[in-house]
């Protein structure tokens, strides 16, 4: 994703999500695991590295865009930790986890592990082998599916992906993203899963030819019907931007383009996605795109916290800004009408490339991204 702006997810109580992903508990606090680079030591093939959004998106505004209680007596000091969602999957393997196993004695270890390593982030589908992918999925799908948890996937294939920016890549061509899908959907099993489908796809699409840009929404509108289709459970979620990227009425008619306006094909939109942007700016957006998208009732949002706890830099930066903090925990339970999650869809320590390598883990960058948090 480039220049200036991100997306993604969150669960409300009365009106977000459906009570298919709310356990009726209140706030979220148990152990999940991080996304980054999936690997599950049981199963040979695993999910690729992501570049996890390498960077923010393009918007009018310039760039924007291990126990923790083992760790703290190792360290002879006690952190305070968030709470963990009890409901949402902590993928144990990524590159923060990596991390922390290789690093016991680094100071920093303690803060990076009870902040971020134990969260629960999403998983990223990078890589667009057909033959490869169903494993990959399930790897993850199953393994959450055993331990009672609702996993966060994102699918990140699309082809002419990031506009060539730093996350350029994908599928080929959409006949071969097609099928790609068609994997993907095979991979989820039946029990619950958010979908974060395609990040700047839909807010960054103005690279594309209007002839291509119409091809693709229709096959972003084929992908939400193929995954729902596969496992009726699956909750779908479609590329909203961010609250300084396009304005909502504008952003809802991309949308509905896509497909996000159907029940068939989606459960709602994503805002924020490796981005800065403060919740609440995001909530008051969201519920305008939803309010201007139409559509179901029962459309929610998801929103990324996972870097906007001190909210976007002021002069617009997107590329790995000094003073950003991670945001609120991520969880099902946002009590907070349509907004169906907060998650950590951007795994904080990644690099956006100015601090490490695009979509690689940087711990001095995680450590001052946990220096404090923020309710944002």
């Amino acid at each position: 994703m480039v220049a200036a702006a991100s997306v993604v997810v969150a669960v409300g109580t009365a009106t977000g999500m459906m009570s298919a992903l709310d356990d009726g508990r209140g706030s979220d606090e148990a152990r999940p695991d991080v996304t980054g680079s999936p690997r599950l030591e049981s199963l040979p093939v695993v999910p690729s590295v992501s570049p996890s959004a390498t960077k923010a998106s393009p918007s009018p505004s310039p760039k924007e865009k291990a126990s923790p209680t083992a760790s703290a007596a190792r360290n002879g000091r006690s952190q305070a930790t968030a709470a963990v969602s009890p409901r949402l999957y902590h993928y144990s393997d990524s590159q923060v986890v990596d991390w922390v196993r290789d690093h016991p004695e680094d100071p920093r270890a303690t803060v990076i592990e009870s902040r971020i390593a134990d969260q629960p982030a999403a998983v990223w589908f990078t890589d667009a082998d057909s033959a490869t992918i169903v494993p990959r999925v399930r790897a993850v799908t199953s393994s959450a599916a055993a331990q009672g948890r609702v996993p966060a996937v994102v699918v990140y294939a699309i082809p002419d992906r990031d506009c060539g920016g730093a996350s350029e890549g994908g599928a080929s061509d959409l006949d071969a993203y097609d099928r790609w899908i068609d994997g993907f959907a095979a991979g989820l099993g039946s029990g619950e899963v958010m979908v974060i489908l395609e990040p700047d796809s839909i807010a960054q699409a103005d690279c594309l030819s209007a002839a291509d840009r119409a091809a693709r929404f229709a096959s972003l509108a084929r992908a939400g019907r193929v995954l729902k289709a596969a496992n009726p459970k699956a909750r779908v979620y479609y590329d909203a931007g961010h609250s300084a990227w396009n304005p909502p009425a504008q952003q809802a008619a991309l949308l509905k383009q896509a497909g996000a306006a159907s029940a068939a094909s989606s459960d709602g939109i994503f805002s924020n996605v490796s981005n800065f942007h403060r919740t609440a700016d995001e909530i008051t957006y969201d519920r305008e795109v939803l309010d201007a998208l139409g559509g179901p009732a029962g459309l929610g949002a998801v929103i990324d916290t996972s870097r906007n706890g001190n909210g976007a830099p002021a002069d617009g930066e997107w590329c790995d800004p000094d003073g950003r903090k991670i945001g609120r925990a991520p969880t099902l339970n946002t009590g907070e009408a349509r907004i169906d999650a907060y998650l950590w869809v951007k795994l904080p320590g990644e690099s956006d490339g100015c601090k490490g390598e695009p979509g690689t883990f940087t711990a001095s960058y995680a450590y001052d991204l946990a220096g404090g948090n923020s309710s944002s």
